[in-house]
């Protein structure tokens, strides 16, 4: 800077003695009355643009930025603030001799409290946005403001969120802002800025349609989350819990009645979730329970489709959730009413169906499902790290990319396909024994295929004999397949991929049984 330059900028520093107060945001709700009361504490208001414009009109003198500066608004509005007098003011450290002299050389006036809310990136996000568009809503300045502020906490009041308002108002009430105030709001200027830029990166990585997200290549995982509901408590009581979802997602459901969810509630809603997913196109029920269905059918009326689902395992069903790929209506609501359930849920739901659960059932939860989030990652957090794959649901197989052993059954195909879908809901190891499109033994959870297949078989009784049955994974050995056969099976549907592939099809065919081998592994663990 040069002699005369600098003159002016001690011209600038001696300006004004006042305490100052930084004020940029985008969302103006309060900020008039804030900043009055930032006023009648003494603090000078510094401000541009149409913030500026905003105070005056409310009655507030403003400094304007540029009077600082001495640079008014360039590139459109794009630089406003980003400016050594106003970041050297923010990050100035109070008494420090260096900091302190580089003020004085260049005329750099402390700023003590900044405030600032960001362009909104997000809402533009949501709205269909061309690349242009999402691109100007890219805050630079704001974010660079709240940083900055954040950093010299120990000095400066970052305010970044118009929630916090009357929090400060309340302190410079009470005699000042302490130190832990600040820390506090420090913290959650950072939170809140690291979800914006998450944020930005979720949403240009579709818009610019990165590599990376349709071929796994991240090195690093960015994932915007923003709670949207406590819940009653965790996977126990004593556990503290609750729901959030990406930033750029809509809710999945909206609850019509009944108590508040709980964490097992949404735990076994996903199971639910993929099984109306699916079945999707087809008039289904999924009843689940402790996350692995317990009955799964399709039929012609969703009433029909419920009550073939709860023939399949109607103890296990007491306290589960049910799910509709259709409308619930009054008929089916009484039907629903004469059982335990925690949730029914489904795409719609009659009034009237809604009113007679609400009277009949008050702490039943009923949850229209929107369908509005579908996630391209599963993420699992266990004491190893951060498991991540990709979220789809499993391709069906097809009968010419199979191969039967013994006689082919493509009379059976319609409940060996049907039997697929419902095994892989279950939770490995799954054995599912099914037929006329509805369950009637499911095998769940187990640490090995055989105990799997001996549950469901029981449970199926004497409604296995001409049943299909279908396997989350291969057999790895014969003994499966016998216990099949000796309960009267017709055909069997299972991936394949064991080394005793050739034993398991040859003791299959010597018991007289069609098996299909295809299809993809579907575990769930």
């Amino acid at each position: 800077m040069d002699r005369q330059n600098s003159q002016a900028g001690q011209e600038t520093l001696k300006s004004s003695e006042a305490p100052k107060a930084l004020i940029s945001v985008w969302n103006k709700d309060g900020i008039a009355e804030f900043a009055r009361a930032l006023a009648g504490a003494g603090y000078e208001i510094v401000s541009s643009s149409n913030t500026a414009k905003h105070l005056r009109d409310n009655g507030l003198e403003v400094t304007e930025v540029a009077v600082l500066t001495g640079v008014p608004s360039i590139l459109g509005g794009r630089v406003k603030t980003l400016h050594p007098t106003i970041m050297g003011g923010i990050l100035a450290r109070r008494g420090n001799a260096e900091d302190e002299e580089a003020r004085r050389e260049y005329g750099i006036p402390l700023i003590d409290i900044v405030v600032s809310s960001l362009y909104p990136f997000e809402e533009t996000a949501r709205g269909n946005p061309t690349k242009e568009e999402l691109i100007e809503k890219i805050d630079i300045g704001g974010v660079s403001l709240i940083r900055a502020a954040a950093k010299n906490y120990a000095d400066v009041t970052v305010v970044a969120d118009e929630a916090d308002y009357r929090t400060v108002m309340d302190a410079l009430a009470s005699g000042g802002i302490s130190e832990t105030l600040r820390k506090d709001l420090a913290i959650k200027a950072f939170r809140l800025t690291a979800l914006y830029d998450a944020t930005i990166c979720e949403a240009l990585t579709d818009a610019l349609g990165a590599p990376e997200r349709e071929e796994g290549r991240e090195a690093e995982k960015v994932i915007p989350l923003r709670v949207t509901q406590a819940l009653r408590y965790g996977e126990n009581p004593y556990q503290k819990a609750a729901l959030f979802m990406p930033t750029l997602s809509g809710p999945v459901f909206k609850q019509h009645s009944g108590k508040e969810l709980s964490y097992n509630n949404l735990l076994d809603l996903d199971t639910l979730l993929k099984g109306q997913a699916i079945f999707k196109g087809v008039t289904s029920c999924v009843i689940v329970k402790h996350t692995t269905p317990c009955g799964v059918a399709e039929a012609s009326d969703a009433l029909s489709a419920y009550e073939r689902a709860l023939a399949s395992d109607p103890v296990s069903a007491f306290g589960g959730i049910v799910g509709f790929t259709e409308k619930v209506d009054k008929t089916l609501a009484l039907r629903l009413a004469e059982h335990f359930y925690e949730i029914v849920a489904a795409p719609e739901f009659d009034t009237d169906a809604i009113e007679f659960l609400k009277a009949k059932k008050p702490n039943l939860r009923l949850l229209e499902i929107t369908g509005r989030y579908n996630p391209r990652e599963q993420v699992t957090a266990n004491r190893a790290g951060f498991l991540v794959q990709r979220e789809t649901l499993p391709p069906l197989p097809a009968q010419a990319e199979g191969r039967w052993e013994g006689a082919p059954r493509s009379d059976l195909w319609g409940d060996l396909l049907f039997a697929f879908k419902a095994a892989s809901l279950a939770k490995s190891n799954a054995i599912v024994l099914a037929k006329d499109l509805a369950t009637v033994g499911i095998g769940g959870g187990f640490t090995n295929r055989v105990d799997a297949a001996e549950y469901a078989i029981r449970q199926a009784g004497d409604k296995a004999r001409g049943a299909v049955l279908a396997s989350d994974a291969f057999f790895p050995f014969p003994d499966t397949v016998e216990l099949a056969a000796k309960a009267g099976v017709a055909a069997i549907i299972q991936p394949g991929g064991s080394l005793k592939d050739a034993d398991v099809a040859r003791r299959a065919k010597e018991l007289g049984l069609s098996m299909f081998v295809g299809g993809p592994r579907t575990f769930r663990h």
